[in-house]
């Protein structure tokens, strides 16, 4: 196993094939060390939130590609809830470039918001056990000025198709599917 598909890993992923190995180290990953957490693995979470995007957005690949690199952190540092976006971001930003990190990095927030204007949402009980680690529910002040970052439309679009990817048993495809669109957004200029 190379350094970067290693738990603790901090440098940024260098190309689609590093990143396809990550992915494929998803598969029996969880969100938490002990199974407690979600009930599907990162793989297939990872598999759910990009197709659920490719559905609803069929034409935002990087969208759809942060969808299913979002969760990385939990595969990079292992247990660290709070700053799990931030380490996929970091991971991810160099090669599928600056909007999907960012989104990638508003993932959480995105949550921290939904649960600000939708009380009433329904989260799942592992993500609400790690919104409290994450900073808990936004307040107005916060909440209006992620409102006003120009990717928080998109980034609740990304974390409502988090929160929906938990499917036992779903099939959402396979992996290797999502290469062709990973080799194409790393083309891009950032």
């Amino acid at each position: 196993m190379e350094l970067s598909s290693r738990p603790g890993h901090d440098r940024p992923v260098r190309s689609v094939d590093e990143l396809m190995e990550l992915l494929h180290a998803c598969r029996g990953a969880w969100d938490t060390p002990d199974r407690s957490g979600d009930p599907v693995d990162l793989h297939d979470h990872a598999l759910q939130t990009a197709h659920l995007l490719r559905r609803s957005h069929p034409a935002d690949k990087e969208l759809q590609l942060a969808g299913l690199v979002h969760d990385l952190g939990h595969l990079l540092r292992p247990g660290d809830d709070a700053g799990h976006a931030d380490t996929a971001a970091r991971a991810v930003g160099p090669l599928l470039g600056a909007r999907v990190a960012r989104l990638v990095q508003l993932h959480v927030p995105a949550k921290r918001y939904l649960a600000a204007v939708e009380p009433d949402r329904t989260l799942s009980p592992q993500s609400a056990l790690t919104l409290r680690a994450q900073g808990g529910v936004m307040g107005p002040e916060e909440a209006a000025a992620f409102a006003r970052d120009p990717l928080a439309e998109e980034a609740v679009i990304l974390r409502q198709a988090d929160d929906a990817g938990k499917v036992v048993g779903l099939d959402a495809g396979v992996m290797e599917d999502w290469r062709p669109v990973l080799e194409l957004v790393a083309q891009y200029p950032n």
